[in-house]
């Protein structure tokens, strides 16, 4: 049996927020800087793989103001939504994504998981398999700025919704 719960935007669920605060116009420098941090992490990553890297990393850090963001803009770029949802159950959702991207998938997922100990010795040749070291090396700082942005933004409780992807 399936039920619904229906709701109106006068009266929100309990589990939606409040912005914090508006933390990049507090803080207009340290928003530039990871914007360009961001702009030299996309550098030189495919950006069908640095799609997934920040969806799946957005997934795992509960990020809701990300998710929302980075699958419309992979939507924008032609990435299909099948990929999209399968993405967070990609260990048994294989066949949608190619060994490389399983790869990267992978460590961004130990890399994104610190607390379950150090990113696996087999995690990481698996992603030295499919990339070569400046590959990897750029692979593993789209990681770190996806998580950089899922902690600002978790932490202020962005709320997703409004983002509309650059044409």
């Amino acid at each position: 049996m399936t039920t619904t719960t229906e709701h109106s935007p006068a009266q929100p669920l309990a589990h939606q927020h409040t912005p914090r605060m508006p933390f990049f116009e507090l803080a207009p420098d340290f928003y530039k800087a990871m914007s360009r941090l961001e702009k030299e992490a996309a550098a030189g990553v495919d950006p069908v793989l640095y799609h997934l890297i920040k969806i799946r990393a957005s997934q795992i850090n509960h990020c809701a103001f990300c998710l929302d963001m980075h699958a419309k803009d992979a939507l924008a770029e032609g990435e299909t939504v099948e990929r999209i949802v399968q993405l967070a159950a990609w260990q048994e959702s294989r066949h949608f994504y190619t060994e490389r991207e399983l790869a990267a998938i992978a460590l961004t997922e130990a890399v994104t998981v610190l607390t379950d100990g150090f990113v696996p010795d087999e995690v990481y040749a698996a992603a030295a398999e499919h990339f070569d070291e400046a590959e990897l090396a750029r692979v593993i700082g789209a990681i770190v700025v996806i998580n950089s942005w899922n902690r600002i933004a978790v932490t202020t409780r962005m709320v997703p919704g409004s983002y509309t992807p650059a044409r």
